[in-house]
């Protein structure tokens, strides 16, 4: 039997109820449109992802209840089964993370999460409570199993939802979040649970950006033999159609000469009939989408995470520092394209330490943006604090307070501009310089969202030739990209004179943050001791300036903030 399965790829904003009901419903319709027999929505879709401690207000979780009976009653005339993905509550309030099954206005059941997981921007086991009772959907003598989440990702939940070795298809519901090199990992996974159970898997993915995270879309079928039949655009909403031939997966198993004693279970299973005219139609050809490159990959997902970050958070416009350094110039990039380059302030802001290059650097950057730029001097702010606090100094040598001041004056006119048109702020900080403090607290790192706070300097320089790759032309310009990164707060400043090349210490911090590699494992690679032990010293004592830093787009495995959760006061030796 050929099964055409609808994949709404959705975007949801946490608790906006009325919003999210209104795109399923949509959804539906286009779904009935084009003939669809099932439509698939991500995980918790009705809710938005992730809603954290919203899940601990009664009214929140009976709101979803309520919410779930729209989209029943909704349905009462339309011939396609709905697994939708919301939070479900008893009257004892245990809560639970649902896969809902609609059918012709009727709640024909539910599969409950089982296999609960506890990353760090989201602990399951705090709010869930998971289920011991499989769901399976008969359709037409057709059996369909759920998963939810990262559930697929274990051979042993996708073999228990294939209860016998029967199914014909695996549908799964999910919020998976980018990061860096994901997507071939997502892919072998569905291909190893395709080939496992010689089953079809769906793959439902949401899509969009909430605080801190990126959902990358990216949905897929794959057949029974690990083939990919469609694959969905990344960080696009849409809705995506594919025509599945039940009859492949029985075969499959025949060929592959699978055990019916697999996964035997007898317990505890609830089996859904549905009986539903499967009319013959028009094939369709399914969407198979290419796959980017890993920094085009990076660029889509900051330009994503700001614009969503914007717009659900009812911004419609940013300011910023624009130095005439990489940094500022990507942030710069990244936010026109985001939400429009009318929309962007940039505030160019010399001092007697910033060199005539910068600015114009800054200018013509501006310039091939289209954006609004404005240039303030601070020299004359910066010497009226230096005679207020001379008396208080006097005796004193030049050193990083005067730098910082620097810093924290241009912090104060972007906050000003920011409350005074109600931009939004933007913090150009990198991953480089956030693990190793190289910033000043209430200065550079001022400011409401911080879209490349998870980008190590390096990447940062691929990310910008992709800019200018994916735009055919130069945009942000050669000598931008070119010149020796330098924060300009003292005569001939480098970074290079606080911190190592950045090809070594970013090699030392990915190793050391992100593989959780000891200092003698890194002196194992070869790298030298003294500049490991300064690395690894400067990322410790910069903790507590880390805790006050704005929000940034997570797109690495391990990020900093909800993820890495190093105390601040301790005394440990690392070497």
């Amino acid at each position: 039997m050929e099964i055409r399965v609808a994949i709404a790829q959705m975007n949801s904003i946490v608790g906006d109820y009325y919003g999210n009901i209104n795109k399923i419903k949509n959804n539906i319709r286009q779904a009935c449109n084009d003939h669809a027999d099932i439509i698939v929505f991500p995980e918790l879709c009705l809710n938005g992802y992730p809603p954290e401690d919203l899940l601990l207000k009664t009214q929140f979780l009976n709101d979803s209840l309520k919410s779930i009976k729209d989209v029943k009653d909704f349905t009462e005339d339309k011939d396609i089964v709905i697994i939708l993905g919301a939070v479900e509550c008893d009257e004892y309030y245990n809560i639970y993370n649902s896969a809902q099954i609609i059918f012709k206005g009727n709640l024909l059941g539910k599969y409950k999460k089982r296999l609960l997981s506890s990353f760090s921007f989201f602990d399951e086991r705090r709010y869930f409570n998971p289920s011991d009772i499989l769901t399976l959907i008969e359709l037409n003598g057709s059996k369909i199993g759920i998963t939810i989440g990262n559930e697929i990702c274990f051979p042993n939940s996708s073999l228990y939802s294939a209860v016998n070795n029967e199914t014909d298809l695996i549908l799964n519901l999910s919020a998976s979040v980018f990061y860096k090199n994901k997507i071939n990992s997502i892919h072998n996974i569905l291909k190893a649970r395709a080939l496992e159970l010689s089953s079809w898997v769906v793959y439902c993915n949401m899509v969009g950006g909430q605080d801190e995270l990126v959902f990358d879309g990216g949905s897929m079928v794959i057949d029974p033999y690990g083939v990919i039949e469609m694959n969905a655009p990344l960080f696009e909403e849409g809705i995506y159609f594919i025509d599945i031939d039940a009859e492949e997966a029985k075969r499959a198993k025949l060929k592959n000469s699978k055990s019916s004693s697999l996964c035997q279970v007898k317990n505890n299973v609830e089996i859904i009939n549905i009986n539903k005219i499967v009319s013959k139609k028009r094939k369709i050809k399914s969407i198979t989408s290419k796959i980017p490159d890993e920094n085009e990959l990076l660029y889509s997902a900051i330009k994503l995470g700001l614009r969503d970050y914007l717009v659900k958070n009812g911004f419609s416009s940013v300011v910023l520092g624009l130095s005439g350094g990489v940094d500022s110039a990507l942030v710069a990039s990244i936010a026109a394209d985001s939400i429009g380059n009318k929309n962007v302030l940039a505030l160019i802001m010399p001092s007697e330490f910033t060199s005539k290059k910068s600015v114009e650097d800054a200018v013509e950057l501006s310039l091939n943006l289209g954006i609004e730029y404005k240039i303030i001097s601070i020299s004359e702010l910066y010497n009226t604090y230096l005679d207020t606090l001379k008396e208080s100094f006097k005796g004193k040598t030049f050193d990083e307070t005067e730098e910082n001041l620097q810093a924290r004056i241009r912090g104060n006119i972007i906050m000003a501009f920011s409350n005074k048109f109600g931009h939004l702020a933007l913090v150009c900080g990198n991953k480089s310089e956030v693990a190793t403090g190289y910033s000043t607290l209430y200065g550079d790192t001022a400011g409401g969202f911080a879209p490349i706070k998870d980008l190590y300097k390096t990447e940062l320089y691929k990310v910008a030739k992709k800019y200018n790759e994916i735009h055919n032309k130069e945009i942000i310009t050669k000598s931008i990209l070119e010149k020796p990164p330098s924060a300009e707060l003292r005569p001939n400043q480098k970074d290079e004179d606080k911190l190592p090349p950045y090809d070594i210490l970013d090699k030392i911090l990915f190793n050391y943050i992100e593989r959780g590699k000891s200092y003698n494992e890194l002196l194992e690679m070869g790298l030298n001791e003294e500049i490991v032990k300064n690395v690894i010293n400067m990322v410790e004592k910069s903790e507590w300036k880390r805790r006050q830093l704005p929000a940034g787009i997570k797109l690495s495995e391990l990020s900093f903030g909800k993820e890495r959760k190093m105390p601040i006061t301790k005394k440990y030796r690392f070497w």
